[in-house]
């Protein structure tokens, strides 16, 4: 088993910057690909960005330009640099694992609050 731990959210006002995290508890970003999810209330989770092993990124239109994600595999972290935020930013943000296999569990993180506001 797997336990992913995202940290850094909290309160920020319109136009500031966070820096998420997301620890692994065991080596598993150097063979799993790595995703940001939120949810919003009342809304349904929704891929922020991901990176797969291979460093390839992909992210959701709303945030090009203004969000980066990145993995230290050595640290068995994945970050998600988020600037320019926006209150439609607020939301649980979520670390997530995507096994290399579909026989493979899929990991998610507990969730960390990320809430824009003045």
């Amino acid at each position: 088993q797997v336990q992913l731990v995202e940290s850094g959210g909290g309160l920020v006002q319109p136009g500031g910057s966070l820096r998420l995290s997301c620890a692994a508890s065991r080596s598993i970003f150097n063979s799993y690909g790595a995703g940001w999810y939120r949810q919003a209330p009342g809304k349904q989770r929704e891929l922020v960005a991901s990176i797969s092993t291979g460093y390839r990124t992909i992210y959701a239109d709303f945030v090009k330009g203004r969000f980066t994600i990145s993995r230290d595999n050595a640290k068995n972290m994945v970050y998600l640099q988020m600037s320019s935020l926006k209150p439609e930013d607020t939301a649980v943000y979520y670390c997530k694992a995507d096994p290399p296999l579909r026989d493979l569990p899929t990991y998610w993180g507990q969730g960390t609050q990320v809430t824009v506001s003045s």
